[in-house]
């Protein structure tokens, strides 16, 4: 449960926002009717995915939540395309409003553990933006390799990880490995081998593989699990939990390593997408 952030524009409507295991949304807000009661017909919840380029945009429509309040519903089942999605309140000809968040109700996403299905796994994150507006981010991933515990040792990474939306994830782990692709030169990676444990897995990454190929600047790496000849490689991500944003919330310490070219320091971290990559870069000179 998270209470509301001073925002920007606080005289904007304020959503109130429960989030279900299955990765449904339900807002309740005071605006723009009276009573309870929608003042248009066309009263509705409008997302509309930032920078999208076509008319990106899903309606829902707004009702008497039997509180004195209006609701709107995003179920699981609405596709909702990945991206960060822009959340507003439209009314008949009113130009629409941005919603300001309430209270967030996301107990449900901790710690979240999906059930068997090959279906795409919807997750969708309400969040306040740096100008105080609600916002979604959203994930639509088949499958799905949710990375868990990262242990940086002596020689390397190892990381632990489950796979979702698979029949068999099992099987599939075990014809699987992680590679980790060089971002500058698609062609490089270094592979890692699997093992799993029914639909967890772990791996380990040898600093020293990761360094190879480093000559100075910022090298990274990023994570993909690949699994059976004929299926798509999957980039392990963290997305099943309530932060939308993890870059700034999950770090690591960095790893100083004697690299061939240089000394040189590695450390996995969250992209601005929840994707699990590694960096490797220089050592700051030791100062007195």
């Amino acid at each position: 449960m998270s209470a509301p952030p001073l925002a920007f524009g606080a005289e904007n409507p304020t959503a109130d926002c429960i989030a279900d295991s299955a990765g449904g949304l339900t807002f309740d807000l005071d605006a723009p009717g009276h009573g309870g009661e929608p003042a248009h017909w066309s009263a509705a919840l409008v997302l509309r995915r930032r920078g999208a380029t076509g008319e990106d945009e899903v309606r829902l429509p707004l009702t008497s939540n039997g509180e004195g309040r209006l609701r709107a519903v995003l179920p699981s089942t609405v596709a909702l395309p990945e991206g960060r999605w822009d959340v507003h309140v439209a009314c008949g000809e009113q130009a629409p409003q941005r919603l300001v968040p309430g209270v967030a109700d996301l107990r449900s996403l901790v710690d979240r553990r999906p059930g068997p299905s090959t279906s795409p796994l919807a997750v969708r994150i309400p969040y306040a933006t740096k100008h105080g507006n609600l916002s979604l981010r959203s994930w639509l991933r088949a499958p799905h390799a949710e990375a868990g515990d990262l242990l940086l040792e002596a020689s390397g990474i190892t990381g632990h990880g489950c796979l979702y939306r698979v029949g068999d994830p099992a099987a599939w782990l075990a014809e699987a490995v992680v590679e980790a692709r060089l971002r500058r030169d698609g062609d490089v990676m270094v592979t890692a081998a699997v093992t799993p444990d029914g639909q967890d897995f772990t791996f380990f990454l040898s600093y020293d593989e990761l360094c190879a190929p480093w000559h100075g600047g910022l090298d990274v790496w990023d994570l993909w699990l690949r699994g059976p000849e004929g299926t798509s490689p999957v980039r392990l991500a963290r997305i099943l939990d309530d932060v939308a944003d993890k870059k700034q919330i999950f770090t690591y310490p960095a790893r100083d390593v004697a690299a061939s070219y240089a000394p040189a320091r590695v450390s996995p971290y969250y992209t601005v997408d929840n994707d699990l990559s590694v960096r490797v870069d220089e050592r700051p000179p030791v100062t007195a």
